[in-house]
């Protein structure tokens, strides 16, 4: 009985509103937002349950809110980010953080995340590739640094995560001139071989070739040119080409040689397209799945492992293939085996800038025919190409250190 009593005090005495003929109990509450949320029920004990669930889910709101966990915090900060990053890198950013971050801390507010569990979160990336690890890396420390300006957190503990880690990545090797005289006699006369040429001869990137319009390409000139001005991407498997390029470095004019002056004259009388790299069919920039289908010429010549499906009672399976050089591809006896040498379409750029480093130019026009921003990257490989030889290294130590101490001597007195 005095349970009862004590029940019907700390109900409220909630007011009443009439709706299409129906008396209602009412109330209305404010909730973190600021907007003002009203409640009905029939009885006055209804009403004050459901007043207390939505003051109970405002309250957990309004903590995590000053608490997020990971999670949360994560995708707030992809959310910030959006603005200034293309569609290709906010999707790796958010498959890295959904699979390497999210996945072991994910739960955890960003308040209880130690240095211990972000050690224990990149055991596993430490076993991957530096260049994963590195990314993953960068991607924690700008998270819970944001998280730190912004009051979230009290602590960085994410500043004494090791800078370096993971497996060392094999360095990019350049295509020798018997691999490009190889691969260049494999695909003539294929889809494939204007891109290779402009990969190999003119040093652009892949989303530079496939966005190249034939009003940036100048054959007429006295000293024929193409001007990077646009780049292609891929969005849901739809092109979308822009003038935003990778960076201002980008921005260049990259005079050609005869050979690829020759194709692309040849490839623009045939009138296709506003694009130097079409479909098939109409005109416009080509789709990923396009891009992958003329680069498959290129795969199902090469005679290094690859992925297929046969179908067994109707069932695909998966399985793998390998042919010897020189041996006729199974389904179609016209096509050979001739690249016994692994090719991507960066490895063309790369082999384009070794070659302008072998030739003789200078580093800073390297940098600006390859269009990198830092000098570095270019510096990095001008040193691999042009310091890794002993023999081409053998004059010039010589001539440092085999001096006698009088010519030393009398050099400093000039």
């Amino acid at each position: 009985m005095a349970e009862r009593v004590e029940r019907k005090r700390s109900v409220p005495n909630y007011g009443t509103h009439v709706i299409h003929g129906h008396s209602y109990y009412r109330t209305r509450i404010k909730d973190i937002n600021g907007k003002v949320r009203p409640l009905y029920a029939s009885t006055p004990e209804e009403l004050y349950k459901k007043e207390k669930e939505l003051r109970d889910e405002i309250e957990d709101e309004l903590f995590r809110r000053e608490n997020p966990t990971v999670r949360e915090y994560s995708e707030k900060w992809l959310e910030m980010q959006s603005p200034r990053l293309s569609y290709a890198t906010m999707k790796g950013y958010q498959n890295a953080i959904k699979n390497y971050i999210v996945t072991p801390l994910g739960d955890m507010y960003m308040s209880d995340v130690r240095l211990d569990d972000l050690r224990v979160a990149m055991v596993p990336i430490s076993q991957m590739s530096s260049k994963t690890y590195d990314h993953v890396n960068m991607l924690i420390k700008q998270i819970f640094k944001s998280a730190l300006r912004s009051g979230f957190i009290d602590y960085d503990s994410s500043e004494e995560l090791p800078a370096r880690g993971g497996v060392p990545v094999k360095p990019r090797q350049a295509l020798t001139d018997e691999q490009v005289k190889t691969l260049l006699a494999s695909i003539k006369e294929t889809p494939v071989y204007l891109f290779i040429l402009i990969g190999l001869y003119a040093g652009l990137r892949r989303e530079e070739i496939l966005g190249l319009q034939w009003d940036c390409v100048f054959l007429d000139a006295e000293t024929p040119y193409i001007s990077v001005r646009r780049a292609w991407r891929s969005v849901h498997n739809r092109p979308e080409v822009t003038e935003k390029l990778k960076s201002k470095a980008a921005r260049r004019d990259i005079p050609i040689p005869k050979i690829l002056q020759k194709a692309l004259q040849k490839e623009k009388e045939l009138g296709k397209g506003n694009y130097v790299i079409t479909p098939k069919e109409g005109d416009g920039p080509i789709s990923y799945s396009q891009y992958t289908r003329i680069w498959n010429y290129v795969k199902v010549r090469s005679t290094l492992e690859r992925r297929c499906y046969k179908y067994v009672n109707g069932q695909a399976i998966r399985t793998t293939i390998q042919h010897k050089k020189g041996e006729p591809v199974r389904n179609n006896h016209s096509i050979h085996c001739d690249i016994d040498f692994y090719v991507s379409p960066h490895m063309l750029r790369h082999t384009y800038i070794t070659n302008l480093i072998y030739a003789g130019v200078d580093p800073k026009t390297v940098q600006y025919l390859a269009g990198h921003d830092n000098s570095k990257t270019t510096m990095d490989i001008y040193a691999k190409v042009k310091y890794n030889d002993p023999r081409k290294l053998s004059s010039v130590v010589k001539e440092a250190l085999d001096r006698k101490p009088s010519d030393n001597t009398d050099s400093q007195k000039k």
